[in-house]
């Protein structure tokens, strides 16, 4: 064998050997993608006393979805009445809690002041808390840096409790905030958490509906990082280096309807934003399906589909094997191909008088779906339709949703987080 022919399979090698960071890790609220489910892998399919792992006390009641990073997992939960973030290893030991200030805490019984999911780029964990703090703290649990949001430019007007939480682009922490008053979307030097810019995001709309419980987005639009920002009834991309409005697209309420706070966020697939809106709730399900090419307001033009006969208010749609997933407020499920809008398949889970608040996760062909008592299910969706295979009661209630990574699920209950594992 010649040198180069040496070299050329010893990188070969080395690119198949060494693990990707995006298969290893959930380092954010809907897993590496932004779409709530993982490919591969072998996880259980019930979630039961064989299956659990582990079950390790949390401190407070918290509403947030754990992330997974070099196989710690890090969750948000009040600790005597302040604001914390806890890291546990593997086995289920915590390994530290570092806390903040007061903790504020939640006004809706599925709410809290931990309403907010980390994020992480490796390098870093970054919070953000109802009341106000914001903080970028190290692996070993020391704060790299901390400020408080309501302090520097006021509270909240929002209904319920707030439910963003922050994104990562290359250089910034980026956090929006949607309510009735001035809303905007801000980006913090990763580092040293001063401020990069501040955008405001200001439209008029009916009552209640500029209220924006959502996460934003980071994509790649037009060749540039960008953020794509779903509330007030208007879907925005922005310029990740300024803030700069790009693209808008409008003209998702066109008949002025009153109290719809946009909950559910947007999931991506190849070029269309899935879009649930309306109060699938209360009976007014709203679905859109929207272009994302283009440039400027393209409110005309990117209304690819629309639908009124199903959707999701709270639980956020997952992506797999190229169609989108909805697990419907009362237990309805739904499989849309996400280019035309029309359903594959449709099912239900039991029909129970307890709503769904997490949203689904699929992981490698199994949907795990929470319900707000704490009852969770499973069912195969591997092969484009779907069998229920358990019922799982966990006995305490699940808002968070399961993440699942390197074949081990995690479950944050508001008492208890657990890991479940088939192996």
């Amino acid at each position: 064998m010649n040198r180069n022919c040496y070299i050329l399979l010893t990188l070969v090698l080395a690119i198949t050997l060494v693990p990707s960071n995006a298969d290893a890790d959930w380092p954010r609220w809907r897993g590496p993608k932004d779409i709530g489910s993982v490919n591969s892998g072998d996880y259980p399919s019930e979630l039961n006393s064989q299956t659990l792992r582990w079950k390790a006390p949390l401190p407070g009641k918290g509403c947030s979805t754990p992330i997974v990073v070099d196989q710690t997992i890090y969750v948000t939960a009040p600790t005597d009445g302040v604001d914390s973030l806890l890291a546990f290893d593997w086995s289920g030991t915590r390994k530290w809690n570092t806390q903040f200030g007061p903790e504020a805490k939640g006004k809706h019984r599925n709410g809290s002041g931990s309403n907010a999911s980390p994020v992480s780029d490796g390098e870093a964990v970054f919070v953000y808390f109802k009341s106000g703090t914001l903080a970028a703290v190290e692996p070993d649990g020391t704060v790299r840096w901390q400020t408080n949001l309501v302090d520097r430019f006021g509270k909240d007007t929002l209904y319920w409790d707030h439910g963003t939480s922050p994104v990562l682009t290359q250089r910034h922490v980026v956090f929006a905030r949607m309510h009735n008053g001035e809303s905007w979307l801000a980006a913090f030097d990763k580092h040293t958490g001063k401020i990069a810019w501040k955008v405001a995001r200001n439209y008029e709309t009916p009552r209640e509906c500029d209220h924006g419980y959502s996460t934003p987005l980071v994509i790649e639009h037009q060749g540039r990082e960008s953020l794509l920002v779903w509330g007030a009834q208007h879907l925005t991309i922005h310029d990740a280096k300024d803030g700069r409005v790009t693209w808008t697209c409008g003209g998702f309420n066109p008949d002025g309807n009153q109290l719809w706070p946009v909950v559910a966020s947007p999931v991506v697939v190849d070029d269309m934003a899935v879009v649930a809106f309306g109060r699938n709730d209360k009976g007014s399900p709203l679905l859109y399906g929207i272009r994302m090419d283009g440039s400027g307001d393209v409110t005309e033009s990117n209304h690819n589909w629309f639908r009124d006969d199903i959707s999701t208010f709270v639980p956020s749609p997952a992506a797999y094997n190229g169609n989108v997933y909805l697990v419907r407020d009362r237990g309805e499920v739904e499989c849309i191909d996400p280019a035309s809008g029309k359903t594959v398949w449709s099912d239900a889970l039991p029909k129970n008088r307890n709503s769904y608040y997490a949203s689904p996760t699929i992981a490698a062909g199994k949907l795990y779906a929470p319900r707000e008592d704490g009852v969770v299910y499973v069912a195969d969706v591997a092969d484009n339709d779907f069998r229920l295979l358990s019922e799982n009661d966990l006995e305490e209630s699940v808002i968070g949703s399961p993440v699942p990574i390197q074949d081990h699920l995690f479950v944050r209950g508001e008492k208890h987080l657990f890991c479940f594992s088939s192996k």
